[in-house]
């Protein structure tokens, strides 16, 4: 396989699935479409790669820094991202079910449509994170997840439109709240 980087130069690289990469500065390389199942990249640069279409499904991850790197429609499937630094990452369209991504970083990050079934997000940091139509999980994984005021208006307003018996009011307690959420600005809702 052939890699190159958005300065130009060119590198090649053998097969790249199972590959030791710990360490790799892999910094603006061009990984489009990329084949990095079950590689070690722990601790890799990649920061501003592209790595869209590129599966990294089963690959280790952690403490990486994929800082700008875009992963639209790339395979995370059962990825280990603990540590990993995606900061400004797009996301978008990303498959990350199952993927570890404990204590990560993804400040910034755009998950628009990404799937995160089952993602480990315990004290990830998702603040100003864009998770717009992505699948996200309410399970104990991402209980102490850090994210930001917007996010849980978001989340208030999704449960104040649910279709349930509110013999307990709740809807009443936190509907002045949920219609301030931004996502009812910008997808033009109603008020609750």
């Amino acid at each position: 396989m052939i890699v190159k980087f958005k300065d130009g130069t060119k590198r090649e690289i053998a097969d790249l699935r199972n590959a030791d990469l710990r360490n790799a500065n892999l910094h603006n390389a061009d990984l489009h479409n990329a084949d990095l199942s079950n590689a070690d990249l722990r601790n890799a640069n990649l920061r501003n790669a592209d790595l869209r279409d590129a599966n990294l499904r089963n690959a280790d991850l952690r403490n990486a820094d994929l800082r700008n790197a875009d992963l639209r429609n790339a395979n995370l499937r059962n990825a280990d991202l603990r540590n990993a630094d995606l900061r400004n990452a797009d996301l978008r369209n990303a498959d990350l079910r199952n993927a570890d991504l404990r204590n990560a970083y993804l400040r910034n990050a755009d998950l628009r449509d990404a799937d995160l079934r089952n993602a480990g997000l315990r004290n990830a940091d998702l603040r100003n994170a864009d998770l717009d139509f992505s699948c996200f999980p309410l399970w104990c994984g991402s209980f102490d997840m850090k994210t930001d005021i917007e996010f849980v208006k978001q989340i208030l307003y999704h449960v104040s439109r649910l279709d349930f018996d509110d013999t307990e009011g709740i809807k009443d307690a936190i509907r002045e709240f949920a219609n301030t959420a931004s996502v009812k600005q910008r997808h033009n809702l109603p008020n609750l």
